[in-house]
Formats: structure tokens, C-alpha cells, sequence
């Protein structure tokens, strides 16, 4: 076991876990390294909380394994799957993984929302680790979390193809736990952990990157996410 019993049981009332460090000094800079120059491609999708085709945008890049050496054999990194396998068993299979970018002074917001309630996948038990390539504070973009909101699905709307905010409880407002964290940092919660991040309105950039992890035999709109290369078996009990 890798985390202790404390952190384990942290992550299951509270639906997050800041991991601390995990990535090496010379891990991050060649991720870094292939990260801009993915994004400097220009394929990207962009994530909005209006409909404004002038609002912020989050810079957004699904399956980086995919389209990049580095990221595919960075699923696999020993350390995050023995944090992983700590709290979901040893097979662990990839969901998908992708890039969030958000440029310095001009990234958006992300606005609150569980992450199952678009995956729409059963069991919800899904385990997201999110990462940053950048010290990374609240008005850059940092993690904002609800605790204990895994416990209790949202559905969510949209409205003209856009994403709406989920309208917090004054008690629920209350509990927001805002997460800096430096470079190289791992945070995992729960896919139906609420959470959300601000606009970067720093001079700084803000480079994430997020694996979501799921168990074999997952279920997502009635249909068996079977492994593939798209959905590889990361991990498995020999």
C-alpha cells in the first residue's frame, strides 16, 4: 500500500485527494516539452460556460495517448496506478485522458459539475488524477472542490449546447476547499465529486492534464467499454 489509511479514508469522505508530488523535475519538463508542442498544432476543442463565441475558453485535447509517444507511455506511469490501485484494486483500465489548457490572463472557467453525470457510466466508481505542469494558485485555475458531494449524484443541464453551472447550497459553498498545488502534483476525486476551477487571470499559463481511470466491465450508456486501443488495460491482478 502505498497511501495510508488515513489518506485512503480522507479520499472516501471527501471525494479528493491531494497526493502530493509524484512526477520527478525531469518528468515534468519533457511532458511540458510535448504538451506546447501539441497545443501549438491547433487541434484542439475549446470548453465555454456561455454561449458567446468571444468568451474565455478552456483549450481542451481528448486522448493525448493517442497522438503522442510521451503521454501514451505516461498512462502507465508506475506511481500514479500504485495510488490508484490503493483505492480502486489492482485493474484499472484507462477511461481516456486529456489535456486542459488555460492561457495566461485569458483562460477560462470551468464551472461546477460532477463528472459522471456526462460520462453517464456504472458503476460510478471512476477515479480522475489531475495533474498540473505549473505551480498553479486559485486565480490561475486551482482545483475548487465540494467535500462529501460524491456521495450524492447532479444532473446536470445545458442550454444551447453549453454547459450550465450547478447552483450550489449555502452549505455547500461553505465547504469549498480550494487546491494550489506546485508543479508535478497529483489530486485524484471521485467522478462524482463536484468541483470547478476559476479563469486564469494570472500572467501565468496553466498546463493540466488528466487521466481517468475506471475498473473492467464499466458500463457507460448501456454498453460494456470494452478494452481497446482507445481504453487499454493499464493494470491488471496477474
Amino acid at each position: 500500500m502505498v497511501l495510508s489509511q488515513e489518506q485512503i479514508d480522507s479520499f472516501h469522505l471527501k471525494g479528493f485527494l491531494n497526493c502530493g508530488k509524484l512526477l520527478e523535475d525531469d518528468e515534468i519538463e519533457i511532458l511540458r516539452e510535448e504538451y506546447d508542442k501539441e497545443m501549438a498544432i491547433g487541434d484542439y476543442g475549446k470548453l465555454t460556460g456561455s454561449a458567446d463565441p468571444d468568451s474565455l475558453i478552456v483549450k481542451q485535447i481528448m486522448q493525448m495517448c493517442e497522438r503522442n509517444m510521451v503521454f501514451r507511455k505516461f498512462i502507465y506511469n508506475e506511481k500514479i496506478l500504485d495510488v490508484i490501485q490503493d483505492l480502486m484494486g489492482p485493474n484499472i483500465q484507462l477511461f481516456h485522458d486529456q489535456a486542459l489548457y488555460k492561457s495566461a490572463n485569458d483562460g477560462g472557467a470551468t464551472l461546477w459539475h460532477q463528472d459522471n453525470s456526462y460520462w453517464k457510466c456504472h458503476p460510478a466508481s471512476l477515479i480522475s488524477c489531475w495533474m498540473t505542469l505549473d505551480d498553479v494558485v486559485e486565480d490561475q485555475g486551482a482545483m475548487q472542490y465540494v467535500p462529501g458531494s460524491h456521495l450524492t449524484p447532479v444532473r446536470h443541464h445545458r442550454s444551447g449546447g453549453v454547459l450550465q453551472d450547478t447552483i450550489l447550497t449555502d452549505e455547500q459553498k461553505a465547504s469549498i476547499e480550494v487546491v494550489e498545488v506546485p508543479a508535478g502534483h497529483c489530486i485524484l476525486h471521485h467522478c462524482q465529486t463536484l468541483h470547478f476551477t476559476k479563469p486564469n487571470i494570472t500572467e501565468n499559463q496553466r498546463r493540466a492534464f488528466a487521466i481517468h481511470f475506471m475498473t473492467p466491465g464499466t458500463i457507460q450508456d448501456e454498453n460494456i467499454l470494452s478494452v481497446s486501443y482507445k481504453q487499454p488495460m493499464l493494470r491488471m491482478k496477474h
